[in-house]
């Protein structure tokens, strides 16, 4: 199942039933699970730690070296979990450090010429839209969508059922189940039709609206909003999540009327 116009390292470690096309190389210190299927022109690179059942399409490259002044050639890691699909010319860097690394989770969909810099996470079920980039130390969660030609700005944080639409550029944190667009970025309302999609009943999904009618569009402080969220609606694990997010993030979020910060 290996073409013998592929470059495998003999150090490498291939699972059972990998597929190698021609033209495709695989570095030293690489580890492809069962069942992944390499197309020409790839490069999977030191430190590439995969798993199984993935698709890696032509031309991309794992575990590029990170591109930061701050790496000095230190042995490092790129960890991909299972069942995703990474599009032609993809690029995605290892971290700086042999701790921590850059990580993606499973079951996501990478775009073409797509870019994910070194000691990023991307957690499970996420799609990354084609040409967007992702900088160093981002964190983008479970079931979120970045159109084509978003960027991320480095340290970025991203919470769940996000959609962030094309071209947009986020520096800062966006809390779940929100639909950020437009340049400078802006609230443009809650990510329902994903959510309903996704058998999130209609309850939970007003009372997620109404959380972020207090958050973006009552013109008073991000403090403030937390403090009504609480007082008008029920608890819920999603209440809760979007409360978690805003405080452990400071009350820094994207596109808010202010960015106070809780005192020590």
């Amino acid at each position: 199942m290996i073409s013998p116009l592929a470059h495998v390292d003999p150090s490498a470690k291939l699972g059972k039933d990998v597929i190698v096309h021609p033209f495709a190389f695989i570095g030293k210190n690489v580890e492809i699970g069962d069942n992944c299927t390499i197309y020409p022109f790839v490069s999977i690179l030191n430190g590439a730690r995969i798993g199984k059942n993935n698709k890696i399409y032509n031309g991309a490259i794992i575990a590029a070296e990170p591109q930061d002044f701050r790496w000095k050639g230190e042995q490092s890691y790129c960890y991909i979990g299972d069942n995703n699909s990474i599009r032609e010319h993809t690029i995605i860097n290892r971290g700086i450090s042999p701790e921590g690394g850059t990580r993606i989770g499973s079951n996501s969909f990478i775009m073409a010429e797509s870019h994910i810099a070194h000691d990023s996470v991307i957690d499970d079920r996420v799609v990354i839209g084609n040409g967007s980039q992702i900088a160093p130390d981002c964190h983008v969660a479970s079931n979120t969508i970045l159109s084509s030609n978003v960027v991320l700005h480095a340290g970025s944080q991203i919470g769940e059922w996000v959609l962030i639409k094309g071209g947009c550029r986020i520096s800062g944190n966006v809390p779940p189940y929100v639909i950020m667009a437009h340049n400078p970025v802006a609230y443009y309302g809650v990510n329902a039709f994903v959510l309903r999609h996704c058998n999130f009943s209609e309850d939970v999904i007003d009372d997620i609206a109404k959380a972020y009618r207090h958050v973006y569009q009552c013109d008073t402080s991000t403090f403030n909003a937390l403090r009504r969220i609480e007082k008008d609606i029920p608890q819920s694990d999603h209440r809760d999540y979007i409360l978690s997010f805003i405080r452990e993030h400071k009350l820094k979020i994207v596109a808010a009327p202010n960015h106070e910060e809780i005192e020590d």
